[in-house]
């Protein structure tokens, strides 16, 4: 089925609300942490990954849910929410730097605790359902 208005204007609305959620605190890391670490954009890479694995496994296992709950909280919200965009350039940035340990950590750290965050998602979600 060929995707509508309605289902474009759902997406859209997740997706300003996901993009906010990650400017805010995106900034406030900055504010409470300083720019020297990607804190921010490693929150958000595993806060996401938490926040997918549980959304998917309760729409999927527990409710029989309408499909646009999907569409604005997976394709809008977290698509825009997450920041492996940013999680990529702020890596390569660091290695430009010189800073390998940091880049290396920031790669350890948003795929690690991103899986794990997504399998405890999961987990939490089959709680749940």
């Amino acid at each position: 089925m060929a995707p509508g208005w309605r289902d474009v204007l759902v997406i859209a609305l997740g997706a300003a609300a996901g993009a906010n959620a990650r400017y805010w605190l995106s900034n406030w890391f900055v504010a409470r942490f300083g720019p020297a670490f990607p804190w921010g954009t490693l929150f958000i890479n595993v806060s996401g990954g938490l926040v997918i694995g549980l959304v998917l496994t309760v729409l999927g296992q527990r409710l029989v849910a309408d499909p646009t709950y999907r569409l604005l909280l997976v394709t809008g919200f977290l698509g825009a929410y997450t920041t492996f965009s940013t999680f990529t350039y702020e890596t390569t940035a660091l290695i430009q730097q010189g800073e390998y340990g940091s880049a290396a950590a920031n790669v350890a750290g948003s795929v690690a605790l991103g899986l794990a965050a997504t399998l405890g998602g999961i987990w939490l979600g089959r709680l749940l359902a």
